[in-house]
């Protein structure tokens, strides 16, 4: 809770590193909080150049060399430094939380914990929480066999910055030039779509459920992709259910990258994509679960 708190109400600012499956990419974080409104900008220092701004739940992204700004609203996965996705309570059914001393990230005091899943549905994961504030300094991803499969840290990080609102807002206002996309997201539910999902890992409860469309300028003819998010309140599933298209779907895939595992299939004339933060095990459990109405 100190952890989820701090992410939100601290002000800080620092380089994120996130690594796993053979790949590293970093990023300058910089995050405010005037007292009622939280304001974020996150800049891309690997690959393509990418910066993302937020004010509260309206997230912007803007892609310099295409000329695109897209502008959606928050997604309802938390991620680092966030926490939670829902009450530290069910947390701890699934999860058992062990202390594993102190340490130092970044140059900051750190208190370890390791939450070890309570059963295979989930991976294990250990924090690293800076000492006086709470805020989330590292946090690894465990597979069953102990070894870790993503990471996530600060390489190096203040807390107490002083607040810059205006220049997030100022940095949501540089469009000139670009393309703006407000790709429309529907709320809905399975049953409305028609579909059914007859049971669920342990503990995973669905937290959002919508429809957009694959076309992020809106064409009226393009296909439509249905998403629904499950947490345990502190990973999370991904369903998408969209159209089968002969020359996207050719066959079905079974992939891991880091933490990532993503199973695609077709499910009568739809393509189907599970993918999460799990063993694939659980995955292929939630597929299996899905059915689609007659």
């Amino acid at each position: 809770m100190r952890s989820s708190e701090a992410a939100a109400s601290r002000n800080y600012q620092g380089t994120l590193v996130v690594s796993g499956g053979g790949s590293v990419s970093s990023s300058r974080v910089a995050h405010y909080f005037d007292g009622t409104q939280q304001y974020e900008r996150v800049e891309a220092l690997d690959g393509e150049p990418r910066s993302i701004w937020r004010h509260n739940d309206e997230v912007q992204t803007l892609w310099p060399r295409a000329r695109v700004a897209l502008i959606e609203r928050r997604d309802p996965r938390a991620t680092f430094p966030s926490l939670l996705s829902g009450s530290e309570r069910r947390v701890l059914e699934w999860y058992e939380l062990r202390s594993l001393g102190r340490d130092r990230v970044a140059g900051l005091d750190a208190d370890v914990v390791l939450l070890k899943a309570k059963d295979n549905a989930r991976f294990s994961q250990r924090l690293w929480a800076e000492h006086q504030t709470g805020l989330l300094l590292r946090a690894e991803v465990i597979g069953s066999s102990g070894q870790t499969l993503e990471s996530a840290a600060f390489s190096e990080l203040v807390i107490g910055v002083k607040p810059q609102p205006d220049q997030v807002l100022a940095g949501m206002k540089k469009r000139d030039g670009y393309r703006v996309l407000r790709p429309a997201v529907l709320p809905t539910s399975l049953d409305a779509e028609g579909w059914t999902l007859a049971a669920l890992p342990a503990g995973f409860r669905e937290v959002h459920c919508a429809k957009r469309s694959l076309d992020p300028t809106g064409a009226a003819d393009a296909p439509i992709v249905l998403q629904a998010i499950y947490s345990d309140g502190l990973t999370h599933v991904s369903v998408f259910i969209e159209p089968f298209q002969p020359e996207r779907h050719q066959r079905e895939v079974h992939a891991a990258i880091g933490a990532t595992h993503t199973l695609m299939a077709r499910r009568d004339d739809q393509w189907v994509t599970v993918m999460g933060d799990v063993p694939m095990d659980t995955l292929k459990k939630i597929a299996a679960a899905l059915d689609h109405k007659r």
